[in-house]
């Protein structure tokens, strides 16, 4: 942020650097998962939901960033969805399962897709988009474990466990995941394909 106390000039004449969220599905939730310490991942009075739901929150996470490599397939317009985006959403995913007896997830969709992410989403077909996208992944099915997140059931709801176990689940997913993983096509991997060469 500006500050008065900081000279423009050694800014000007500094080296800047920018942190890109990892390339790749299985990257991006394997960064996001390594960086979440035991209070963040374990700190819920109610462990087993708070645990399937961040789950849950952490791989559409990585799907709305993900997303941006197939073009206007993916986005209408490419958002710089950030880590604390994510953060957010935990964070109040937390105080939503330790207040209320039953889940609200009409309330998560809302802030979600609504304010912490859909802040930043301009176009109206967008705005239909990531309410979609969120709702795959933040229902009362996804409470039950090997619920589908995609049409081959290659990714699914966990066994809520340790932090490892979803790191050694993570390490086995594709490097390059297939289109349907999005909610695409398969063709949608020629556009891809065609905007990276």
């Amino acid at each position: 942020m500006p500050t008065g106390a900081f000279p423009v000039s050694i800014l000007q004449n500094s080296v800047k650097m920018t942190l890109e969220p990892p390339s790749g599905l299985k990257q991006n939730v394997l960064g996001t998962y390594e960086a979440l310490d035991d209070v963040a991942f374990s700190g819920c009075t109610k462990p087993e939901p708070y645990k399937m739901l961040l789950w849950g929150f952490c791989f559409f996470h990585a799907i709305v960033q993900d997303r941006r490599k197939f073009g206007p397939i993916g986005w209408n317009i490419p958002y710089a969805f950030t880590n604390e985006d994510l953060m957010v959403s935990r964070r109040q995913l937390k105080i939503f399962i330790e207040e209320y007896d039953l889940v609200p997830f009409k309330v998560l969709n809302y802030i979600g897709a609504e304010i912490n992410y859909g802040g930043r989403v301009t176009d109206d077909k967008d705005v239909r988009l990531i309410k979609t996208i969120l709702q795959t992944y933040m229902n009362p099915d996804v409470l039950t474990v090997g619920h589908k997140f995609s049409e081959s059931g290659l990714y699914y709801s966990l066994n809520p466990g340790d932090k490892e176990d979803y790191i050694d689940y993570i390490k086995t997913m594709p490097l390059n995941p297939k289109p349907e993983a999005f909610g695409l096509h398969n063709n949608a991997e020629i556009t891809t394909s065609q905007i990276q060469t």
